[in-house]
């Protein structure tokens, strides 16, 4: 059995470490901005069921695939900031 390419990116973290990360990407993942990007997107892909296997990207107001979403088109994610962002 091949082993999965996600294990190959995992973080390597003591068992505190991987505890602590996890509390803070849950409180990253209820902040009143994120829950409402998370809405928005939810609400975006029930009306328009076409962009099935793609991502909302709040910046451009588009849908995207996740590469292009996710890796900014190939900036990365440091120029990205809060102002950026239509909801």
């Amino acid at each position: 059995m091949k082993s999965s390419p996600l294990s190959l990116r995992k973080q390597k973290l003591s068992p505190e470490a991987s505890v602590a990360k996890a509390a803070r990407d849950l409180a990253f993942a209820k902040t009143p901005a994120r829950r409402a990007k998370k809405a928005d997107s939810q609400m975006k892909h029930r009306n328009s069921p076409v962009n099935k296997n793609k991502d909302y990207d709040h910046k451009s107001g588009t849908f995207k695939s996740v590469k292009a979403n996710r890796g900014n088109d190939g900036q990365g994610t440091k120029k990205e900031g809060k102002s950026n962002y239509k909801i």
